[in-house]
């Protein structure tokens, strides 16, 4: 075992975004991290054994509406530092599973619950997906251009980073605490108030009258000339982020625009739409490429637009190796890094039924029994 979460165990009850992504990021790290999979598993979750994010756990299916099946969870969730699950509330607890049983069975237990809406509300058994939780925080109405729709940011702010990375440091805060006071608890983690307080500097501008409450108008939602993406000449886009006056200075000279005194007042917003028709217009005269040779290395503030099959191949990323191949496949690496615990390298999902259940209070008839009687597959 090696990474900074080394020695932890965490059962995770097989699901799809937030609830997986979580339990990538805590193995990635170190943590074992064990999938409890349904036995006949349909729709995507089918596919679990390809998914790049149910990298690097153990894996075992078991009969859920089986009394020994949930035993054997008992047992399994006694044995560990934490557990996620991503059900509508109430589910865990028609199963037998609730929180009351299983912290009664290991009172350090850190109990660690996804969903979109929280465990309680008006919308807490309401079914939703990350747009409709993202609606509800604000985040939604912020991103789009001006006099547009909002656009989805796929699910990158709902299921993973409101989602997902919040219940991880939720449940590592939890076993932090409980390492000190010997006590777990719940960690009620919900998309809506995780995807809330990714907004907080929106929020905060807006409360001290720096940020219109519409899309397309503001500094850092394609609002502002100097920070936006810009089609080239052969289709494809450059992103540019020249916020800072040094940096919007090389912005414009890169861009041979520097002795056109109308890019002179950088922050005066009722002259950013005639601003960016000319920025506009100035890209479209050159191939990505080109700006790209002219842009690199620079400190102005901008970069190439990268498709999901470039971004591996650009130089930085390979020199940093920000990509790697598990199993033919490339995927994103483990991040971040660590100086002292190097995080273990990420493997595809392993099937192990019998590794797992031979680290439990069962011996090797009782393990044969439960695998003959199909308690586990």
């Amino acid at each position: 075992m090696s990474g900074p979460l080394a020695g932890l165990r965490v059962i995770e009850f097989a699901g799809l975004g937030p609830g997986p992504f979580c339990g990538m990021m805590l193995a990635d790290h170190g943590a074992e991290v064990i999938r409890i999979d349904r036995k006949n598993p349909e729709g995507l979750l089918s596919n679990a054994a390809g998914e790049v994010w149910n990298r690097s756990r153990k894996n075992i299916a078991i009969d859920l509406k089986s009394a020994d099946g949930i035993a054997l969870v008992r047992k399994l969730c006694a044995s560990a530092d934490a557990l996620i699950e991503g059900f509508r509330p109430g589910v865990m607890e028609r199963l037998g599973l609730g929180p009351d049983v299983l912290l009664a069975d290991n009172p350090k237990l850190v109990y660690g619950r996804m969903t979109g809406w929280g465990q309680d509300g008006p919308y807490a058994a309401m079914a939703g997906h990350d747009i409709n939780y993202i609606a509800l925080s604000g985040a939604l109405h912020a991103i789009g251009r001006k006099d547009e729709r909002p656009v989805p940011p796929l699910n990158l702010v709902g299921d993973f980073g409101g989602g997902g990375m919040f219940l991880a440091f939720g449940v590592l805060a939890a076993i932090l605490n409980a390492r000190r006071t010997g006590q777990g608890q719940v960690v009620d983690c919900a998309m809506t108030e995780g995807s809330a307080a990714l907004m907080v500097i929106m929020y905060s501008m807006l409360a001290q009258g720096r940020w219109r409450d519409e899309r397309g108008v503001n500094l850092l939602d394609s609002g502002a000339h100097f920070y936006d993406t810009y089609e080239t000449k052969d289709g494809k886009f450059m992103s540019v982020g020249a916020i800072e006056p040094q940096f919007y200075r090389k912005f414009l000279a890169g861009l041979g625009l520097a002795d056109d005194p109308e890019f002179a007042a950088q922050n005066d917003q009722s002259r950013w739409s005639t601003l960016k028709q000319k920025i506009i217009a100035q890209f479209k005269t050159k191939t990505r490429a080109e700006w790209e040779a002219i842009f690199d290395g620079e400190d102005a503030c901008v970069t190439p637009v990268l498709s999901l099959r470039e971004a591996p191949q650009h130089p930085h990323n390979k020199a940093r190796d920000a990509f790697v191949d598990i199993a033919g496949v490339r995927q994103p690496a483990p991040a971040p890094r660590y100086s002292a615990t190097p995080s273990p390298t990420p493997q595809p999902l392993k099937q192990a039924v019998e590794d797992i259940l031979s680290s439990l209070p069962l011996s090797a008839a009782e393990v044969q029994v439960l695998i003959r009687d199909g308690v586990v597959a």
